[in-house]
């Protein structure tokens, strides 16, 4: 079910001088008119932008409630409150610490909180589905950290497998769970037992695409089987500002591990790893729009919300396989699809990328397992469903996209290359304004519908 959908008057004016606010309001008409695929984007509600846009934008907060290293913060204090008591009980969790700016930030922490320069972390390798904050070599922690990836099996799921013999090899400080191009459900299980043979391994879920579905009750919660620590990002599925968190259960562990004793500091380790250890002054705007979304989210609506958003991925992923599109992993079982469109139809995902944009379908071009395109022309596309669902489509949309995704793809066909799909500008054209026509029957939260 949609976000709240207030649109009384524009959430910028127009008329500024400033060009910056034309910017902005013509990015107000491309979001209304078009149709957000790609499963890393949402839509706040319009309390969540109002809180962002507040006066709380004006103040420095270094420290944590109660303890500031600046004055006049009473206010400041009893929001980030809310907050980390609103995300402890989405999450059943015993901390929460609701300032990390990003989800990468977050995970940085925690690396910062648990392991010395040189120690091993073991994680999804970014060919694989994981995420650059993950180990690619082109970020900081990866200078920092020891990365050893694991990989997926030829059905899209983890190898588990090896996840446990290079976990016996590498006898890592951290074993961490996380994706941004993964289908399955984690074995969160089966990772807590291997992690119970390592000693003084921490296990670390990095649930960023998925938090809003264990919030909403439609996927397992890592911290149910054992994991110390959760982080995410407070965006894509969790319906938030953008921004991160980390969560954990100071005293609840996995049962089958020798904990050191050191995890029970494991709350203060992480508080001193975001300030001073990684981050400035907190966001204070952001921190009240995360509290404020986390209170939607605690709404029994969200529930609602989350199935749909899987009902949703399930519907479309399948009309798309019935067109004839080849998927990883055979579907998916949570918001995200992976779409393989040069085994399907001889294409490369970015020529699609750009072809879908015509037309008001934006989704992202995304490496496979066994990609040999490289980043800037692999073979896949990676699309998902929490921003179209956030704003009120159902099954009989999805069946609608995916017929619009097709035609596309037979314009791309015909083209043969990306320089070539001017000469199909027409019908670009016509299925931009059916795109269009349907895209405005389901309004954004918190901006107008256009009115030209």
């Amino acid at each position: 079910m949609p976000a709240n959908s207030t649109t009384s008057k524009p959430v910028v004016n127009p008329s500024s001088t400033d060009p910056v606010f034309d910017l902005i309001h013509q990015e107000e008409i491309r979001q209304s008119d078009g149709l957000e695929l790609i499963p890393s984007e949402n839509y706040v509600s319009a309390d969540v932008l109002k809180a962002m846009g507040s006066v709380l934008t004006n103040k420095y907060s270094e420290g944590y409630p109660g303890k500031r290293y600046y004055g006049g913060n009473e206010n400041v204090d009893q929001i980030e409150t809310f907050a980390i008591e609103r995300a402890k009980q989405l999450f059943h969790a015993d901390h929460a610490n609701v300032q990390p700016h990003s989800g990468a930030n977050a995970n940085e922490a925690v690396y910062f909180a648990w392991c010395q320069p040189g120690d091993t972390i073991l994680a999804m390798s970014l060919p694989a589905g994981g995420h650059l904050t993950h180990g690619s070599p082109v970020t900081r922690s990866a200078k920092i950290y020891h990365f050893v990836g694991y990989g997926v099996t030829p059905e899209g799921d983890i190898d588990y497998d090896e996840l446990e013999r290079l976990a016996r090899e590498h006898q890592p400080k951290i074993i961490l769970v996380g994706y941004s191009a993964f289908m399955k459900i984690p074995d969160f299980a089966r990772v807590a037992k291997i992690a119970a043979a390592i000693p003084d391994c921490m296990l670390m879920a990095d649930m960023a695409h998925v938090a809003g579905l264990i919030a909403g009750g439609v996927h397992p919660n890592p911290l149910d089987f054992g994991f110390h620590v959760m982080t995410t990002t407070t965006h894509k599925t969790l319906r938030g500002p953008r921004g991160g968190l980390i969560v954990s259960r100071g005293k609840v562990s996995n049962p089958l591990h020798k904990v050191p004793h050191t995890l029970e500091k494991l709350p203060t380790l992480i508080d001193r790893a975001v300030f001073p250890g990684t981050q400035g002054g907190p966001l204070d705007h952001v921190i009240a729009a995360k509290a404020v979304a986390f209170g939607e989210d605690l709404q029994p609506a969200f529930q609602t919300y989350a199935q749909q958003i899987v009902a949703n991925a399930k519907a479309l992923a399948a009309e798309l396989q019935n067109l004839g599109f080849t998927l990883q992993g055979g579907g998916t079982d949570n918001h995200l699809i992976l779409v393989n469109v040069k085994d399907s139809f001889g294409i490369d995902g970015k020529t699609y990328e750009t072809a879908l944009d015509k037309v008001g379908l934006t989704l992202n071009a995304n490496a496979l397992p066994t990609d040999k395109g490289g980043a800037f022309r692999p073979s896949g596309v990676r699309l998902g469903t929490p921003a179209m669902t956030t704003r009120g489509l159902g099954l009989p949309e999805m069946k609608i996209i995916a017929g619009w995704m097709k035609r596309v793809l037979d314009l791309c066909v015909k083209a043969g290359s990306e320089d070539q799909l001017d000469q199909y500008a027409a019908e670009l054209e016509t299925i931009r304004a059916e795109v269009r026509t349907l895209a405005r029957q389901f309004p954004i939260p918190g901006i107008p519908q256009p009115t030209e």
